[in-house]
């Protein structure tokens, strides 16, 4: 005579169909936001930092002291970040995405270690008075920040990335008497080139 299943194994349950359908769905869903690819990069906000580049870099080249210089793109920076978190806050909203969760999270924290890496870079040549390495140290490392949070956007993003990296490691090594006008063709032009194709490609 056969045992019943009860028998053989006392202390099973009948698993809840809807239960297991569930956590299956929700196993799904983290394992597509962890995957999938930041879409929310702003395009329409890069060619908007890319414009305030141009202004700053005509500003910065007609300073008289090197405490200027540095107040006008720190200034820049300023506004740019600000341009930055609204364009993506918006086009994240417009797209349903969350952007400090899933692809969103990633994107912020994998961009943050090279862009704090810049700040201590900064503050460090500038008390040795290294003024002329700043614009390639800021390109490269900015390229950096990008290639590496790039990995979890579109495509487009590294490419972005390592075109900076490129321009911060030939201004380091031969033209560093051309600060500005480096800065100008990096964050300025490069950030209005690539912003205006993702704004095309990626939806603004």
């Amino acid at each position: 005579m056969m045992p019943k299943l009860s028998e053989l194994d006392p202390s099973s349950e009948p698993i809840a169909l809807g239960d297991r359908a569930r956590e299956d769905l929700r196993f799904i869903r983290r394992t597509m936001e962890r995957g999938a690819a930041f879409t929310a990069v702003p395009g329409l906000g890069g060619v908007g930092m890319g414009c305030t580049a141009l202004v700053a870099a005509a500003l910065a080249s007609r300073q008289a002291t090197p405490e200027a210089w540095l107040l006008v793109w720190v200034l820049e920076a300023v506004v740019a970040v600000a341009i930055g978190v609204v364009a993506i806050h918006r086009k994240a909203r417009r797209a349903s995405l969350a952007v400090l969760s899933g692809g969103g999270r990633t994107f912020v924290l994998s961009f943050l270690p090279p862009a704090l890496a810049g700040a201590v870079l900064t503050i460090a040549l500038w008390q040795t008075g290294a003024h002329a390495l700043l614009p390639g140290a800021w390109l490269l490392l900015y390229g950096a920040a990008v290639v590496t949070a790039g990995t979890f956007a579109v495509r487009i993003v590294p490419t972005m990335g390592i075109c900076f990296m490129v321009l911060g490691a030939l201004t380091l090594l031969w033209a560093r008497d051309h600060g500005d006008l480096a800065m100008a063709a990096g964050f300025g032009g490069l950030q209005i080139v690539f912003g205006t194709i993702i704004a095309r490609r990626h939806g603004g």
